[in-house]
């Protein structure tokens, strides 16, 4: 606990004198997202294998409620391009068949990988080591994306922004209107299967004890419609401070390419590097780019909760089929969130968020993809 603190103290401290004071604010932003993510377990991974496999539902509404209040808070923001009188856009991006490839090969590799990608990294920073493992192929298979990003951007696209097309109120409408729907339709699945509903908010905020409100906002666990509404807010936050959503994957991939840059491959000759914004990524470092710094703060932050929790405790050993498919899920993780323009944070999280129509794909693809990973699953002793 104690180094987590000194982690994100020295963090914020080193970033606001060498870098600038924002990117230490959006590092300890990153560490309040992952003392929520790991407080909460909040996962998709997790909840959409029970959805499937299992047909409880709980966490997809919990994800259902966290959008709807994002959305409540992008949509306007977006429209009238600022908040807090900072200039602000939205994560839109084409609606095509990259996305609907990227989403898919993503939904596979988080049943593999054992987790998304804000997953991958509050689950490193709790002390997970098959993970780490998940996380260093992650940064892999979206470096390769990056090579082969160009290629998948000549096939069918088209941007579709919600608001441009329905104006805010219609938007907003028809957000708030599915969500409420596919809230609606994990209750019924749940309710023939299994005759009760499992709560996204089962239980208060409180424990037994004089004290016991503190230590459970301190120590965890929280409840799920906890962490998706303090997700909601943070990522609000985040679009306030950064001037854009939140984002993960394309931290990985600076990641991946600072590596692979130090074993004297020569990615900033590829065509994506020579793009405006990871050119100046790359050229920047691992430390000047918003996304990057914010998921060091995600691990840092789960670390910190960890130590709160009384449950940090890394494996020593991983079996040999977990190792093998974090391996592969990391690499199809990667690589899918690369094309599909962003993971479950990014793509769908934000996208859909912002209003544009490639999260909506996102979300149905994944969802396919998560049915494949499932069946994979028993191949390597999951």
């Amino acid at each position: 606990m104690a180094v987590a603190g000194l982690l994100l103290a020295g963090g914020a401290l080193a970033l606001g004198g060498g870098v600038d004071w924002q990117k230490a604010a959006l590092y300890l932003l990153g560490g309040a997202l992952g003392l929520v993510l790991y407080h909460a377990a909040f996962g998709f991974a997790s909840s959409w294998r029970r959805l499937v496999a299992e047909r409880r539902g709980a966490g997809l509404r919990a994800q259902m409620l966290m959008l709807a209040l994002a959305t409540a808070i992008f949509l306007p923001a977006l429209a009238e391009g600022s908040l807090f009188g900072r200039s602000v856009v939205g994560a839109v991006a084409p609606f095509g068949v990259s996305v609907a490839a990227g989403a898919f090969l993503f939904g596979v590799g988080m049943q593999l990988g054992g987790g998304c990608a804000s997953g991958t990294l509050y689950t490193v920073g709790g002390g997970s080591t098959p993970m780490v493992v998940t996380l260093v192929f992650f940064a892999g298979g979206s470096l390769a994306g990056s090579a082969q990003l160009p290629w998948w951007l000549g096939l069918p696209k088209t941007t579709v922004s919600l608001p441009a097309e329905l104006g805010l109120a219609g938007a907003l409408a028809l957000q708030l209107a599915l969500f409420a729907a596919i809230a609606g339709a994990t209750a019924l699945l749940e309710l023939r299967r299994h005759g009760w509903l499992e709560e996204v908010r089962p239980g208060a905020l409180t424990l037994p004890g004089k004290w016991s409100a503190w230590r459970r906002l301190v120590q965890g666990p929280w409840p799920l419609f906890a962490g998706a509404v303090a997700l909601a807010l943070l990522n609000g936050a985040t679009l306030a401070l950064a001037g854009h959503p939140w984002n993960v994957s394309f931290g990985y991939t600076l990641w991946g390419a600072e590596a692979a840059g130090a074993l004297g491959l020569d990615v900033a000759s590829w065509p994506f590097w020579t793009w405006p914004y990871p050119k100046r990524a790359l050229e920047g470092g691992l430390f000047a780019e918003t996304t990057s710094v914010m998921n060091f703060g995600i691990i840092a932050g789960a670390l910190l909760a960890a130590g709160l929790a009384g449950r940090f405790a890394p494996q020593r050993h991983i079996a040999p089929g977990t190792a093998l498919a974090a391996v592969i899920g990391g690499l199809l993780m990667g690589y899918g969130a690369r094309l599909a323009f962003g993971c479950n944070i990014g793509a769908l999280f934000s996208g859909i968020a912002s209003g544009s129509l490639h999260g909506w794909l996102w979300l149905v693809a994944a969802l396919a993809g998560t049915w494949v990973g499932l069946k994979l699953r028993p191949r390597f002793g999951l």
